[in-house]
């Protein structure tokens, strides 16, 4: 069965820079077109962020990563009214108040997606699929 995938910003980054922080049989089910991967608008967003604030530089630009992304057969997750009820009625868990990823937390089981990221705060939410953290 395929699967349905749901990159954190960084699994993002890493993927599209070739980085060996990405695991390289993850790498693979992520080239794998029976996979359906998809990136969220909150992940650009907050790349745009980071970048605004001097936190991060990208390379390629956010511009460039968009258009990779696409290239790549991704599909980029718009943000739903569901997901955002979802967003409200999430519990606040310790140490983790990011906004980014908590959208992402409530996008995923809305969508079905397992979440692909190392951030290990993730496994605080129970019922969410979480990959390689």
């Amino acid at each position: 069965m395929p699967a349905r995938l749901l990159l954190d910003a960084h699994a993002l980054v890493w993927y599209a820079d070739n980085s060996l922080l990405l695991p390289e049989a993850l790498r693979h089910e992520l080239d794998d077109v029976q996979n359906e991967c998809v990136v969220s608008i909150a992940s650009f967003w907050e790349l745009a962020t980071l970048t605004n604030l001097g936190r991060i530089t990208l390379l390629p630009d956010l511009a460039t990563l968009l258009a990779q992304v696409r290239a790549n057969g991704f599909r980029i997750l718009p943000l739903e009214d569901a997901h955002l009820v979802c967003y409200a009625a999430l519990p606040q868990v310790l140490n983790h108040r990011d906004p980014f990823d908590r959208l992402l937390i409530a996008q995923a089981p809305s969508e079905d997606l397992t979440l692909i990221s190392r951030d290990n705060k993730f496994a605080q939410y129970p019922g969410l699929k979480v990959r390689w953290n």
